[in-house]
Formats: C-alpha cells, sequence, structure tokens
C-alpha cells in the first residue's frame, strides 16, 4: 500500500468506536503517527494496539471532545508528543433515541447536538490556530447520508449531520486563505453496532426485517464496512484530494443518489 500520509501526524475523534479504529488502521497504513481520542481506556487500548499493529507510533487521549477544554486537551497532547497537528478527523459521535418527533426527549435531543455537533465545531476551533502557525493542514468531519437527505426516527442525528455538512461549507470559506482544507465524508447504512440499534429500534422485536428495508433503500444492495469508510478518510486526508475543500463525499452505496 501506498504510504501516502507518511509522517503526518494525524488525531482521530471518536477512535474507540468500529469505525474509529478502521480509519486507524487504515491510516497507520499508510504511514501516519496517530492520536487515538475516546472515553473508554479499554477499547482506546484495542484501537492503539491494531494501530500498532501496522507500524504506527500512537497516543491516546482520553478527553470529553464536547467541551473546549477536552479539545485544547488532544490537540496540545498531539502538538506536544509529534511537533504538528497535520490533520484531524472529526469522528465523535452518537445516536440517541429511536422514534418521532413528538415523542423524542429533549435532553436527548440535546445530548446528541452537543456530541455530533459542539464536538466538530470546538474541534476545528482549536485545530484551526494551530494548522495556522505551522502553514496549513486538513480537516475532515463525519457527516451522514442522513445529513443530505431527511430519514424518519432519527431526527436528531439527522439534524446534526446536516449542521456539520454545513459547518464544513462553512469552515472551508473561512480557514483556506491559511492553507487549511475541510471536507467531510457521508456515510449511509454502515455494518456498525449504532446500525444494530437503529434497526432494533425502527423494528423493535424483528431488527432483520428494518435491515432489509434499510438495504433495500440502496442501489448497490448492501451495507457498506467501516474499511470502505477508512479509505475515503485516508483519501481526504492525503494530498491525493489536494484541489477539495467544503465537499463531502457520499458512502451509501446509492442510497441519496436522487437527493440534491
Amino acid at each position: 500500500m501506498t504510504k501516502r500520509l507518511e509522517g503526518k501526524s494525524i488525531v482521530i475523534t471518536g477512535a474507540a468506536g468500529e469505525l474509529g479504529r478502521a480509519t486507524a488502521v487504515r491510516l497507520a497504513r499508510e504511514g501516519a503517527d496517530l492520536t487515538l481520542v475516546g472515553s473508554g481506556r479499554t477499547p482506546l487500548d484495542d484501537s492503539k494496539a491494531a494501530a500498532e499493529a501496522e507500524g504506527a507510533k500512537v497516543l491516546t487521549v482520553e478527553a470529553d471532545v464536547a467541551t473546549g477544554a477536552g479539545a485544547a486537551s488532544y490537540l496540545d497532547a498531539t502538538k506536544a508528543t509529534f511537533g504538528r497537528v497535520d490533520v484531524l478527523f472529526n469522528n465523535a459521535g452518537i445516536q440517541a433515541a429511536i422514534g418521532p418527533i413528538t415523542e423524542f426527549p429533549d435532553d436527548d435531543w440535546d445530548r446528541v447536538m452537543g456530541v455530533n455537533v459542539r464536538s466538530v465545531f470546538l474541534g476545528i476551533k482549536h485545530a484551526a490556530p494551530i494548522m495556522t502557525e505551522q502553514g496549513g493542514g486538513v480537516i475532515v468531519n463525519m457527516a451522514s447520508v442522513a445529513g443530505v437527505m431527511g430519514v424518519p426516527l432519527i431526527a436528531s442525528y439527522s439534524a446534526s449531520k446536516h449542521a456539520i455538512i454545513g459547518l464544513t461549507k462553512a469552515a472551508a470559506g473561512e480557514l483556506a486563505p491559511a492553507g487549511i482544507r475541510v471536507n467531510a465524508v457521508a456515510p449511509g447504512v454502515i455494518e456498525s453496532p449504532m446500525m444494530r440499534t437503529i434497526e432494533e429500534g425502527a423494528a423493535p422485536g424483528a431488527p432483520d426485517a428494518a435491515k432489509q428495508a434499510y438495504t433495500a433503500l440502496t442501489a448497490m444492495g448492501r451495507y457498506g464496512n467501516p474499511e470502505e469508510v477508512a479509505a475515503a478518510v485516508a483519501f481526504l486526508a492525503s494530498d491525493d484530494s489536494s484541489y477539495m475543500t467544503g465537499s463531502y463525499l457520499r458512502m451509501d452505496g446509492g442510497m441519496s443518489a436522487g437527493s440534491a
């Protein structure tokens, strides 16, 4: 595999989850040094071990990414350890209760927005000065197909991911003069614990039926896998996407092909 990211210092938030771990492994194979950020020590250590097995130097940081202090802590630790912050992958996110808007808990709405949107805003806010000082950098945000089309029963998640795409575009315009590119990846249905939760919430007691229904919405007739998302992140993090900013890559098997 070509080491497009040789010598790059890359931060991954939400690194304890399945998508974060798959991305850590892919970026490690491409030569990056990694800072893995999460809130669970055991799964974070598992991600570290997986990346180190690919030859990467790995720093782990436990932090609340939805606070300014948390964002500053993982970025400052990265700079202190590796000397630079070349890429920030804002991957942390959650899915709350599944259900109609009229029954959705107010606190769950605030919690989803706090993690999914606030953490990305804070990551950009605190990474931009570091990247500006060093002459540039790359920010990749985790959006979703739910950010380009409405998805019933997950209104909070859908709204948060629409916000990520808007934030990506706004940040790209502001930060381009500093040599900072900002893009997003927008996965569709991906084999993951989050999708198991959504399937069960959409069809309690019959998650297989929900999976079949979601699969039928894709043109390719299948779910994606975390490694396919990781490949898209690697592209956006590398110089192969050097003329891209303010864009998002749909990784959804054609699920949103009919959307704008």
